[in-house]
């Protein structure tokens, strides 16, 4: 089941095993999902059990079914850290993925592939083939990478080894792979702790070196999501394999409409492709076509607008900096604003609006919104919508909370809707059907009947039936009847798409065969089949490392690289790092560094980058690379900025009182503290 270089995945997140059980009736390749523990996504565990009956559902289908065990662990979490993998293992999941190489050096391990996690920060050729070499068989690339860059790292890998993974969809991490540091220096919640507070989300006051402000509660930190709609074609030509859906903490709906808007997108480009095109060999990696109910759509589901990153190069829209809240699609605008005149306080009311498509329509409990006058997102829930007249588009709107609330609400002002409730309601009821196309062969035998059943995948199966067979008065209505009733299917994962009922019901006429007798034999076909097709699941074997040990490509690691206990700092000393330096929260670090290193940059997105501007008189004159600060309340972040490689650095310290706390919680198990050098020597 592990990936061939020409198979496409498509994988899907789950919070649960409910949603993980939907994802794949609505077309996922493979599901990731978290485990009892140490997991990135501390709120999204699962039991063993619900686990073992996700994989279940999945393995019918020939879906994978990965657990997430990517923290950094201390020294006393590796031994629990290792059953936990032993106990996922026997229940049928495909792969870990993990970002600490600790797990890679402890002895008793199960047998089952490890996929390097985002978190391991891969953007480089050397850095792919590194843990390809050690053993992983996928690895996820980081999002910042362009198509040349993915391109690089593909020629540099066995794809037959090694499978190459990449974010298509939801939200973006600012930092490189998600490796921030100022959840941990601020609160001692560490990201790679699965604790992460989110300060890419807060809004900032960005101040210059003279104290002047260059931009007023902006989220500049604050990524639009990600959506590579566009790029998937490009995308599989650079070598990516498995396309990865972000969300495991979001909802059931998202996960159904999400997963539904790439499986049609991939079975376009796999059964569109020209035959002359090296994508025409493309095939999916699991079975069954779905089928929905729904048109999915991506702008209904949660979103901060959408951006494809840096796929095709920088660009200058890829913050979400005046919210990042939902904003909704825009659907109209305010014609009036209708207040009760003995209501003082304005608690009554309702708003009159146009819709910009008439054929639009609102309803109870839809929700809406709109930017006051300082681009704050402000929220209008509907209790009650009536149609004005339809034909033009005008609708009255009841809120649901008082008037005073909607601050700058007037005429003329463009309203949002960021909640469907009917689209909500239409995902909350089934949605899809997923199916696996199975040919049946019913034939006489020298003591009856059999009936040999063959999948799409090449599994069969026969049943069979001792009957004296009797001559139909109606060879065409006998035919008829014996293939309506083995295309009863409903009840079960397979659809047939043909029966070859020649042999009792052919040119040479027909025998009457009971429909009790013919229901029984598919029945048992189709129970035999399943079984078969279980029997025949082959498990992914583990990728092993190369001999003799390959050296990793630095000789030194500075805190970045994420070594928190004595199996991760054995591990590179084992493939040659000579100078370690223990992860940030081991809380060693006590002076300022890089919180947060990221692609995306503030002065460019502000239009203040050199680069772009000069000559042209900016915040300090010309413009320059002096620092920037961030300030949001009491804490204060500076911005640095590494133009060779277009990086921004987002610097600060960790406070005295997370410091000691931390230091407390890693004593016994923090690597042996070595000088490491300035800078970012992570890969």
């Amino acid at each position: 089941m592990s990936l061939t270089s020409q198979q496409i995945e498509l994988l899907s997140p789950a919070r649960t095993a409910e949603i993980g059980i939907a994802a794949i009736d609505h077309g996922a390749d493979a599901i990731y999902i978290g485990g009892p523990g140490f997991g990135a996504r501390s709120s999204a565990d699962n039991s063993i059990v619900d686990i073992s009956r996700l994989v279940c559902h999945a393995h019918r289908f020939k879906s994978r079914v990965f657990v997430t065990m990517n923290t950094i662990l201390h020294d006393t979490e590796l031994e629990m850290a290792r059953r936990q993998a032993w106990q996922l293992y026997d229940a049928g999941v495909d792969a870990l993925i993990v970002q600490d190489m600790g797990l890679l050096m402890l002895e008793d391990m199960p047998p089952i592939q490890l996929h390097a996690s985002t978190q391991c920060d891969i953007r480089t050729p050397e850095k792919a083939r590194f843990l390809q070499d050690v053993g992983f068989t996928q690895i996820v690339l980081a999002r910042e990478l362009t198509l040349p860059q993915i391109e690089a790292i593909r020629a540099a890998i066995d794809p037959e080894r090694c499978t190459l993974e990449f974010f298509v969809h939801g939200a973006l991490c600012v930092a490189y792979s998600g490796q921030c540091y100022i959840s941990a220096a601020h609160t001692g919640r560490s990201a790679n702790r699965g604790e992460c507070s989110q300060a890419c989300r807060l809004p900032y006051q960005v101040v210059d070196a003279a104290g002047r402000f260059v931009a007023h509660d902006k989220h500049v930190l604050s990524m639009k999501d990600n959506n590579q709609s566009e790029n998937l074609a490009a995308l599989v030509q650079a070598g990516i394999r498995s396309f990865k859906i972000e969300g495991r903490y979001k909802d059931m709906g998202y996960v159904k409409n999400i997963t539904a808007h790439y499986r049609k997108l991939l079975d376009a480009l796999i059964d569109t492709a020209p035959e002359s095109s090296a994508q025409s060999a493309f095939t999916r990696s699991s079975s069954g076509k779905t089928t929905f109910t729904f048109e999915p759509d991506p702008n209904q589901n949660f979103n901060r607008e959408f951006t494809d990153y840096f796929v095709q190069g920088r660009k200058t829209d890829i913050g979400a900096f005046d919210s990042p809240k939902n904003p909704g699609q825009p659907i109209g605008y305010v014609t009036q604003i209708n207040l009760e005149k003995d209501n003082k306080d304005n608690n009554k009311g309702s708003v009159e609006l146009a819709l910009t498509d008439p054929r639009m329509s609102l309803s109870n409990g839809d929700g809406l919104c709109y930017y006051n006058l300082q681009k704050e997102l402000m929220g209008l829930a509907i209790n009650r919508a009536e149609s004005i007249h339809a034909k033009k588009g005008l609708w009255r709107v009841f809120p649901k909370d008082p008037m005073a609330g909607l601050k700058d609400l007037r005429k003329g002002v463009e309203i949002n809707r960021n909640r469907d409730v009917n689209w909500t309601r239409l995902l909350e009821k089934k949605s899809s059907d997923r199916r696996i196309e199975v040919f049946f062969h019913l034939q006489r035998t020298s003591h009856g009947l059999a009936l040999t059943v063959t999948d799409e995948d090449g599994f069969t199966a026969t049943a069979e039936a001792t009957i004296a067979l009797q001559s139909a008065k109606d060879a065409e209505a006998a035919k008829t009847a014996i293939v309506e009733n083995l295309n009863k299917l409903g009840a079960t994962i397979f659809i047939a798409t043909h029966a070859d009922v020649s042999s009792v019901a052919g040119q040479n006429g027909a025998f009457f065969i009971p429909a009790s007798l013919v229901n029984t034999l598919r029945r048992e076909a189709i129970e035999k089949l399943e079984a078969a097709r279980l029997h025949g699941l082959e498990r992914p074997l583990a990728g092993k490392a190369v001999a003799p040990p390959v050296a990793y490509p630095q000789n030194n690691l500075d805190y970045l690289a994420n070594v928190l206990n004595q199996s991760a700092y054995r591990f590179y000393q084992h493939h040659g790092v000579q100078v370690i330096a223990p992860a940030y929260e081991a809380a060693q670090e006590a002076g300022e560094v890089s919180l947060m290193i990221t692609k995306h940059c503030v002065r460019f997105s502000l239009s203040l980058c050199p680069k772009q501007a000069k000559g042209v008189i900016g915040v300090q004159g010309q413009v320059r690379a002096e620092p920037l600060q961030l300030i949001n309340g009491k804490e204060k972040l500076t911005l640095r900025f590494d133009c060779k490689p277009c990086e921004m650095h987002v610097m600060g310290k960790m406070k005295v009182g997370v410091m000691h706390m931390l230091r407390k919680e890693n004593l016994p198990s923090t690597p042996p503290p070595q000088t490491a050098p300035s800078g970012n020597t992570s890969a």
